[in-house]
């Protein structure tokens, strides 16, 4: 950064962060929940095993929540849920990454003083304006003291605080709307998870801090963890069931095995086709971009470079569907019973449907199947609340992640993928389309996702300009071209008449 950056802005953004550290001092004393043979534990398990701290931590991080949720399922209804979620959730990030976690402790205090303060009309911009500063500043922050590192920090876990703060504001705004009974089209939509009143403050902490998601998500909506917490999901106000309430065991075991099965994947994968060097990813050339690499043929640098983020997915698989677990042991990820007091399912927590994703005939499906929670957030608060409007939300969920250039150059580029996609819907599926995933055509659609994807995504873990510019321009931006050339071709070709019935 020091090399882009003029001298004055270094030395202003210097000050900023000097001024931010002077409060360490009296952050560190509240870091009580981790007794210290913990620590010593972990560091020597990584002694022995070869692995650094920061990873088993967050690996033991995870796990844990498996416990924890057999204890949250056996605790009584109401506070006492609440306030162990709170509790553990607080063990959680002091545990994972230290006296970063008072991040999280002010922001959800601040953002709780505007929702009691506001009214809900106007908290609804107010509090998200708010939660995206905040996580502004952390990236910018880890951004340019750590650039390109991958180390973990609070941006982590703050970026599902931001989603959650984010939902509760409308939550509340829309649950204002409609008691009032005045007509709002957005709010109607997600009356579901309209809430009338801002919830206690154990309550509110409870949710924030969630120990099951609150170091890799879901951000899943207040009333669903609310009334996993208050009974009200399984038994009605005499206390009776709503329906035949179904075993928790295999929607927990299920994914666990498979999170743990992902985990391995992961290792195995990324040690034989590593994307960045792993000796040191933050300063040396990444594999697809060296000079051995470079030497081969444009095809054979795209198998590695897909390979390897084949690869590198498997360890969000593994964060999710652990963390998708880890709340149905308690019921969190339950939906809940249909008026007829059958059982919905389990979509509360689940975050990534693998299959789904890896074989998506287009981007539609492939965007439902990845990061399903944080699509939510991003439909329902962001692309609905704007006017249906791409630009705003594609927008958003780069602002979101950071401010590295290659997540902009994939965020705008994946629009051409999108009106791609429109125009051969259009022109090309009645043609040859039969509605069957795995047709020819459907086929076909498998890869052409699939190749165009992992060329677009490449920036997005490259993350700096001049690496995601090369990696391109070493394909002479063959993706982008294709693109360009194929809605030329197929917009100019004509609708194939509806068939009347």
């Amino acid at each position: 950064m020091e090399r882009v950056l003029p001298e004055v802005v270094r030395t202003g953004i210097e000050k900023m962060i000097e001024f931010a550290y002077s409060f360490e001092p009296y952050a560190a004393p509240t870091v009580v929940l981790v007794p210290s043979f913990v620590k010593e534990g972990v560091e020597s398990l990584s002694a022995s095993t070869g692995q650094d701290v920061e990873t088993l931590e967050y690996l033991l991080g995870m796990l844990i929540c498996y416990p924890l949720g057999m204890i949250m399922l056996a605790l009584p209804y109401g506070k006492v849920k609440h306030l162990f979620s709170f509790i553990l959730g607080a063990f959680l990030l002091q545990f994972t990454i230290g006296i970063q976690w008072i991040h999280h402790l002010i922001s959800s205090m601040i953002a709780y003083v505007m929702f009691l303060v506001l009214p809900a009309k106007f908290a609804k911009t107010a509090v998200p304006v708010f939660a995206m500063i905040y996580i502004t500043a952390g990236h910018l922050h880890r951004q340019y003291i750590n650039y390109l590192g991958w180390d973990m920090d609070f941006t982590g876990p703050q970026m599902v605080l931001t989603m959650k703060l984010y939902m509760l504001a409308y939550n509340l705004a829309d649950g204002d709307l409609l008691k009032k009974g005045k007509e709002d089209r957005a709010a109607k939509k997600c009356a579901d998870v309209a809430i009338s009143s801002v919830p206690g403050i154990i309550e509110y902490l409870g949710y924030t801090f969630c120990f099951a998601s609150v170091l890799a998500g879901p951000a899943f909506e207040y009333k669903f963890y609310a009334d996993a917490c208050d009974g009200s999901l399984l038994y009605d106000k005499s206390g009776k069931p709503k329906g035949k309430i179904p075993s928790q065991v295999w929607p927990t075991l299920r994914p666990l095995f498979g999170s743990l099965l992902c985990l391995g994947i992961f290792v195995v994968g990324t040690g034989m086709y590593p994307l960045l060097d792993p000796n040191d990813p933050q300063n040396a050339t990444p594999i697809p971009l060296t000079p051995e690499m470079l030497a081969k043929p444009a095809y054979a640098r795209y198998a590695y470079s897909w390979l390897a983020l084949f690869f590198i997915r498997f360890k969000y698989y593994f964060a999710w569907m652990n963390a998708e677990g880890a709340s149905n042991i308690w019921y969190a990820g339950f939906e809940g019973f249909d008026a007829s007091g059958n059982p919905k399912g389990w979509e509360v927590s689940n975050n990534i449907d693998v299959i789904q994703f890896e074989t998506a005939p287009n981007l539609k499906t492939l965007s439902a199947a990845w990061n399903k929670k944080t699509a939510n957030w991003l439909a329902k608060y962001v692309y609905i609340r704007t006017g249906g409007s791409l630009f705003a939300t594609y927008g958003m969920s780069a602002f979101w992640h950071g401010f590295y250039p290659g997540y902009y150059l994939f965020f705008m580029s994946v629009p051409m993928m999108a009106f791609c996609e429109r125009i051969g819907r259009k022109k090309l599926t009645p043609r040859f389309g039969n509605g069957k995933k795995w047709s020819p055509y459907g086929i076909v659609c498998i890869i052409a996702t699939s190749l165009m994807t992992e060329y677009m995504i490449q920036p997005f873990q490259l993350l700096a300009f001049d690496w995601a510019w090369e990696n391109w321009s070493s394909y002479y931006f063959a993706g982008h071209i294709v693109c360009v050339v194929f809605y030329l071709v197929v917009s100019n070709m004509p609708t194939p008449k509806t068939k009347e019935t």
